[in-house]
């Protein structure tokens, strides 16, 4: 799929979904694109995937908006562990839908760091926040066994075992997680 087919497919989607800000996001780039399609027509070219990546590229170096916008994804992604997410998964009965979702989400993971790669030039997470990358890194074996932790309490709880400690823990293991992780969870 051509990265033109990306946006197009992109904006469909948060359409559907009533995502307001991701429509003005991708709005944002597709309008900058048309720019270069116009001014690529006027000498009779056509515009290239690479032209595209340098289209992103530039707006990366020059846009506030948009360097913010992938600085953010580049720390969600940092916030990741897709180890953690099969331990999640393991939750999920159904071994095919299991496998099947993982590995989307594995897949689309990738994609995105790649991508984030290519625009920035990064190809280690947070390399241009060393202070939050550190700090990232070290709250990881504080909350590492909360997540554990949560994935046992919900495989108790989904089993049937119906215990108000149980769902207080499965609440206090959210909370701590999202604290450590410093979102709201």
């Amino acid at each position: 799929m051509s990265l033109r087919e990306t946006f197009t497919d992109t904006l469909k989607i948060a359409m559907k979904a009533g995502d307001k800000r991701r429509v003005a996001t991708v709005r944002m780039i597709t309008a900058a694109l048309k720019d270069k399609d116009i001014e690529a027509r006027g000498r009779g070219q056509s515009v290239s995937d690479a032209d595209i990546l340098a289209l992103l590229q530039k707006m990366y170096r020059q846009w506030p908006f948009f360097r913010t916008l992938l600085s953010n994804i580049d720390m969600v992604m940092a916030k990741s562990d897709l180890a953690l997410a099969s331990r999640y998964a393991e939750l999920v009965r159904d071994t095919r839908l299991r496998k099947k979702v993982l590995a989307a989400v594995e897949g689309e993971w990738k994609l995105t760091a790649d991508a984030l790669a290519q625009i920035t030039g990064e190809r280690q997470r947070l390399a241009s926040n060393a202070a939050l990358q550190r700090s990232i890194r070290h709250r990881f074996p504080y909350i590492d066994p909360l997540h554990h932790l949560q994935v046992e309490l919900v495989r108790r709880h989904r089993a049937g075992t119906v215990d108000e400690r149980l769902r207080r823990g499965i609440h206090i293991a959210i909370n701590g997680i999202a604290a450590g992780l410093r979102n709201t969870g």
